[in-house]
């Protein structure tokens, strides 16, 4: 297996990164002598092997250095949502318990705050951008990333080279994100098995790739996937922030060969004009990968009728405790279904933690995986090793998961069982509907109801009849005790950029 070194000397003018805005280009050349000088100079500043990068910052070239720098040193990197502010900030940074955070200057005076306030173990800032003195929070500890690289840019070699692990984060969909050490074995970069593991041959994915990273490079999956291309020395394409015509744009202009996409930017990308459809050139596109929320099977059909059979999903967590896959053609024969376990065995359980029938839901467990512990409170599987997050669903005949919600998101209306996800499915296809959440208030005869709170599209917010209109949908597609009871209208929803909704911030009162 490769690494920036290896590609440095085999094709060194090959675009490692590109960013799909601006146009910032770094090769293998580049990559190979800037993350070296990079991990020359943390390592003088006093980190060792296991000690913790942590980095706060929107899409930007120098991820791409920064992440192989931490890989090839021995270093833990931490990528954390630079959304946060805070004590979530503080609290997320305390628990990967960062020794060095690189950062932008827009998030600066939130990172300075942070560490200022509880994080003494801190003890260097670096800032992406520039002009460190005139950025708000520019104390102290505080250094300007090019200016420090500078003092090390004549280190041509990296003595003792070992691979490095990395901290991610949960969602923080119920709660405040929880850190998930992944600790790497002690070899070389270069000696490393392929970090994405079987996804590698299921995808094709080669030193030709060229990948198209739309999303965050904070969440787990871009950020895994930006690191295994680059180990393969294939082409990151990312954009600055995803925007679905920019997007085709850069499909065409880059001759991308695999993408990845949460199901709300599939859905804008739907949403399209035809004309704007019909245009792109699509010829190049090898594999598209949706994930993070389960994708409506009705919008894979029209994506797939669009792209060809390309598209894939895949169902995992941050937590790395169990994955699936299913494929294009598997998804036309299984609608709904995330696919079959990759490694492993997946159980469904039922309240008394007994196994269940086939197609009855219950509480997804694997069997058989890596065992994940989050860094601040010790996860203990199950007898047997059984391990699970929280997510509901069933299995068919085959094997097949067909995902149901999340336990802490289940409605109980009437002592009847109904999970969000279905409904949300359903509203997020209607054509006046730009997102939505369900969820359960509270109510003094059915202990709760279903409720939707709804985004409309803007060509539609000055209309009438909007609830009526949705309820008779809703009617005409499910059974009546899953349908809302009230349908909010509502001039914004906490939805990531990672797909993921953060239902603890709507306000039902």
């Amino acid at each position: 297996m490769g690494y920036p070194g290896t590609f440095a000397r085999s094709h060194p003018e090959r675009a490692a990164m590109i960013m799909a805005g601006s146009g910032a280009r770094i090769s293998y050349r580049e990559l190979d002598r800037r993350s070296t000088s990079l991990a020359v100079l943390l390592r003088r500043r006093g980190l060792c092997a296991g000690d913790t990068v942590a980095v706060v910052a929107e899409n930007r070239i120098e991820w791409a250095e920064v992440i192989w720098a931490t890989v090839r040193a021995g270093f833990d990197i931490a990528p954390v949502n630079w959304h946060l502010g805070g004590d979530e900030l503080g609290a997320v940074l305390g628990a990967c318990d960062a020794r060095v955070v690189i950062t932008s200057r827009d998030c600066l005076e939130a990172v300075q705050a942070a560490v200022n306030r509880r994080l003494p173990g801190v003890e260097t800032i670096l800032v992406l951008g520039g002009d460190v003195e005139s950025a708000p929070g520019a104390l102290g500890n505080v250094e300007d990333y090019e200016t420090a690289l500078l003092s090390a840019v004549s280190a041509t070699e990296l003595p003792d080279e070992q691979l490095g692990g990395r901290v991610m984060f949960s969602a923080g969909t119920t709660g405040t994100p929880k850190a998930i050490r992944h600790s790497a074995p002690v070899v070389h970069p270069a000696e490393a098995p392929p970090h994405l593991g079987r996804y590698t041959e299921l995808f094709d994915f080669d030193i030709d790739t060229v990948y198209l990273s739309p999303a965050p490079i904070y969440h787990t999956a871009p950020f895994r996937f930006v690191l295994a291309i680059t180990q393969l020395g294939g082409t990151v394409v990312c954009m600055e922030r995803f925007d679905p015509m920019q997007a085709l744009q850069a499909i065409t202009e880059h001759r991308v060969t695999h993408a990845q996409f949460v199901p709300t930017m599939l859905i804008r990308l739907d949403r399209l004009p035809e004309t704007v459809k019909s245009s792109a050139d699509m010829s190049s596109l090898k594999v598209a990968i949706t994930g993070a929320a389960p994708c409506p099977p009705e919008l894979k059909l029209r994506i797939m009728n669009w792209w060809g059979p390309v598209l894939h999903e895949l169902y995992g967590a941050s937590e790395s405790y169990g994955n699936c896959h299913i494929g294009p053609d598997e998804a036309l024969a299984r609608p709904g279904s995330v696919g079959r376990a990759l490694v492993g065995t997946i159980h469904i359980t039922d309240d008394d933690e007994r196994e269940c029938p086939i197609g009855r839901d219950g509480t997804v467990w694997f069997e058989g995986t890596p065992r994940f512990a989050y860094n601040d409170d010790e996860q203990q599987p199950r007898d047997g090793g059984w391990q699970t997050v929280g997510d509901v669903g069933h299995l068919d005949s085959d094997g097949y998961l067909y995902l149901t919600g999340r336990r802490s998101q289940l409605i109980i209306s009437g002592g009847v069982n109904v999970y969000p996800q279905e409904v949300e499915d359903l509203l997020l296809l209607h054509p006046m509907v730009s997102d939505v959440a369900v969820v359960g208030l509270p109510d003094t005869e059915y202990g709760e109801i279903v409720a939707a709170y709804v985004l409309l599209r803007e060509e539609f917010r000055n209309g009438t009849q909007t609830e009526s209109t949705l309820s008779a949908y809703c009617r005409s597609k499910l059974a009546g005790y899953k349908c809302p009871r009230r349908i909010i209208v509502v001039e914004d929803l906490p939805r990531g950029d990672n797909g993921k909704l953060y239902k603890r911030f709507i306000e039902t009162s």
